[in-house]
């Protein structure tokens, strides 16, 4: 099921999104690419992230015409390489999401409000 009721609106849930992608992969998609060849595409996308990121928060800046980018569409394509590669290789992101929240909850606890930098 890809969508949960929550307070009358319906979501989409991370495991449903990983069911969408592949069903997309399976009938619009043909097949996956590749794990490798998804790894580069992966890091494509993520490169198109930085490449927005300098420049609307960094110190970078556009070239004349080239300011038409997207910041929400590239991050949902990382997100969507990011769901190839996990149903690629038997990954449930939502278990393996809550694993490492509980894992950085336990590692950092103390660790970020003890941090001189951040107060």
């Amino acid at each position: 099921m890809w969508l949960v009721k929550k307070d009358g609106l319906e979501e989409l849930t991370v495991s449903g999104y990983q069911e969408l992608v592949d069903e997309w992969i399976k009938t619009t998609g043909v097949r996956y690419f590749s794990e490798l060849t998804n790894l580069g595409i992966l890091m494509e996308e993520v490169g198109e992230v930085a490449r927005i990121m300098t420049r609307n928060y960094g110190d970078q800046s556009y070239k004349p015409g080239d300011d038409t980018s997207d910041l929400g569409d590239e991050l949902a394509d990382v997100f969507f390489v990011v769901c190839c590669l996990a149903n690629q290789t038997g990954v449930d992101l939502t278990q393996a999401i809550k694993r490492n929240l509980e894992k950085k909850t336990l590692r950092d606890k103390d660790r970020h409000k003890n941090n001189p930098k951040l107060l």
